[in-house]
């Protein structure tokens, strides 16, 4: 039997009555969306439509097309129109590949997920649709509960979709939606499949070189967290030693076998490779791949950070007159690194040249004013040269930035101690 053909002023008439209303929840999805996403590491972009009725419509036509008359009856809803799931549509944005997936598990936490779908999974290279994510959620409470329709009830549970892409494969969508979605004649000549290939391949390839890139970065900066983290560690074993006691302890290095990734030729290989060894222990090898990249003749910028690194490492095994030097030429090459200043004054406090030792962190507060632990350095100095009304000024500078810095507190309550004498 064949299918009845669709009304369209009823299905018109019947779509415009809730419109306002689905504006109203795609605003408010939107919203919800984005407060669901704000905490990421990763910059979203959220954005939401609703479906007008010509593109709904033309939608409805094409479902049509696709089934057998009963096929098409039994996907049909209740009153014969067939579900299309995009009437409230939501896009979301993200720079990196990964991000994808990890926006994926946010809207997986706050949401009821009806569908996931990977679309473009089923083309081939030489093929150009583009790929997205795409997940069918279902309206909460919170949100379509607050609505009534027109023929009662509320809208929560319906369905709304989410899309999920990164910033190249969105704009490969835009354009393929207008050369071809949208065109009425399509020109499907191979030379014209080779080029739209090539430009979807071109993209695709600049999202895994973005992610490649960013996977490096994650590796990198998870090595300066662990080196530095050890740095501090090591400055107050050993200047509180030397400061408080008599004589700090000379760290060893790790003489444990440390095996390397590949052979490293750039100079940012070459800098993982030392950020490693540093952060195992093995400084000598450390240092050796610091003095290959300045042997490199890096630019000012980079030359100064890795000054700043060999010196740490120097400091590492109590090598104090070679780090203090590194740090001093940071400091030329970047007269705004602060943090070179500061470890100046913490060689300088180990070799107890205290006046020396001051006056490199009073630089580096010039610089930078807010540090906690270099008002705190210096009150230290000041107290091992008995000009005890500074270091209590200092101590109480550094609370002010950090009232819970408990030795700050105790500094100034020996300090006090020390003037009531």
């Amino acid at each position: 039997m064949k299918k009845d053909l669709p009304d369209k002023s009823r299905l018109r008439e019947e779509f415009n009555r809730d419109f306002e209303t689905r504006k109203l929840i795609t605003r408010e999805l939107e919203e919800y969306i984005e407060g669901c996403l704000r905490g990421l590491p990763s910059n979203y972009i959220v954005r939401a439509r609703v479906k007008n009725f010509d593109s709904y419509f033309k939608k409805y036509i094409s479902y049509l097309k696709t089934f057998k008359n009963e096929e098409a009856e039994d996907a049909a809803s209740g009153n014969g129109i067939p579900m299309i799931h995009d009437t409230i549509g939501v896009r979301v944005i993200c720079p990196f590949i990964d991000d994808i997936q990890t926006a994926r598990r946010e809207i997986e936490r706050h949401f009821e997920v009806a569908e996931v779908e990977q679309k473009g999974n089923e083309f081939s290279f030489k093929e150009f649709g583009y790929n997205s994510l795409h997940l069918l959620v279902r309206l909460p409470q919170t949100i379509g509960g607050k609505y009534q329709k027109s023929g009662g009830g509320n809208f929560t549970g319906e369905i709304a979709e989410i899309q999920v892409r990164t910033i190249l494969q969105d704009a490969w969508a835009e354009v393929e939606h207008e050369l071809v979605y949208k065109a009425e004649w399509t020109p499907y000549d191979l030379p014209m499949k080779r080029k739209l290939a090539a430009v979807n391949a071109s993209l695709t390839l600049a999202d895994a070189i973005f992610e490649e890139i960013r996977s490096y970065q994650k590796r990198l900066h998870g090595q300066f967290g662990r080196r530095r983290q050890d740095f501090f560690r090591q400055v107050e074993e050993q200047m509180d030693a030397v400061i408080f006691e008599d004589g700090g302890q000379k760290p060893a290095s790790n003489s444990a076998p440390l095996q390397f990734q590949g052979d490293a030729s750039s100079i940012d290989d070459i800098l993982l490779n030392a950020l490693y060894a540093h952060n195992k222990g093995h400084f000598n090898e450390a240092i050796g791949f610091y003095t290959k990249m300045m042997d490199m003749k890096p630019e000012t910028k980079v030359a100064s950070i890795i000054l700043k690194h060999r010196g740490m490492a120097y400091f590492a095994q109590g090598i104090y007159k070679e780090a203090v030097a590194d740090f001093e030429a940071s400091l030329d090459l970047d007269p705004a690194s602060y943090k070179s200043a500061y470890y100046c004054g913490i060689v300088r406090s180990c070799l107890k040249e205290w006046q020396r030792a001051a006056d490199d962190f009073s630089k580096s507060l010039v610089i930078y004013p807010y540090q906690v632990y270099c008002l705190f350095r210096r009150a230290q100095v000041y107290y091992h040269i008995e000009d005890y009304p500074a270091a209590i000024a200092d101590c109480e500078a550094a609370l002010n930035l950090d009232h819970e810095f408990e030795q700050a507190r105790r500094l100034k309550e020996l300090l006090l101690d020390k003037l009531r004498m």
